[in-house]
């Protein structure tokens, strides 16, 4: 296993296709850890229908991907799908990220969503599609906002002083 290069405060992002790519990515495998952790809660709570103890199932997934993440973040850095498209999570200068930061991070990661909900709930939209369309929009606008950020870092990052950085050994130099 080759080591990944430094990363500090002078690291390169990773580009906003490889970012995208693996948020994709991340979707796809999240999917598997979604259906267990939803088999053994309706098995735990005896739920006969998809609607019943829905609240409690939003939390109980919230909990469960917020575990995935923080462990992964704080035990080099790298989930599956960001050791895949070669990124890595650190803290501002380089270093790996504690777990009270990983999680801090995973909280506020999910920000991007309030707007595009309030946008849906504010015009009316019912059903699936619309709201999935102001969603992707909030999606797309909130990973835009990156281009504004000095180190091309998602606000939630700059927040939390942490970084994805691009563990791809840089080109070669032509001298």
């Amino acid at each position: 296993m080759t080591p990944a290069p430094a990363a500090g405060p002078g690291a390169r992002a990773p580009g906003g296709l490889r970012r995208l790519a693996c948020f994709v990515y991340e979707g796809v495998l999240l999917f598997g850890v979604v259906m267990v952790a939803g088999f053994f809660f309706g098995i735990i709570t005896q739920q006969r229908h998809a609607l019943q103890g829905q609240p409690a199932l939003q939390g109980v997934l919230f909990a469960v991907l917020g575990l995935y993440f923080v462990w992964f973040w704080s035990h080099g850095g790298q989930t599956v799908a960001m050791k895949t498209w070669h990124v890595r999570l650190t803290d501002s200068s380089g270093a790996p990220v504690s777990r009270l930061r990983a999680a801090a991070r995973y909280v506020l990661s999910w920000i991007w969503f309030l707007p595009a909900l309030a946008c849906a709930h504010l015009s009316g939209l019912k059903g699936g599609l619309p709201v999935s369309a102001v969603l992707l929009a909030g999606i797309a606008t909130y990973a835009l906002m990156t281009r504004f950020h000095p180190q091309q870092q998602f606000w939630h990052d700059a927040v939390c002083g942490t970084q994805l950085v691009d563990t791809r050994s840089p080109p070669p130099s032509s001298r």
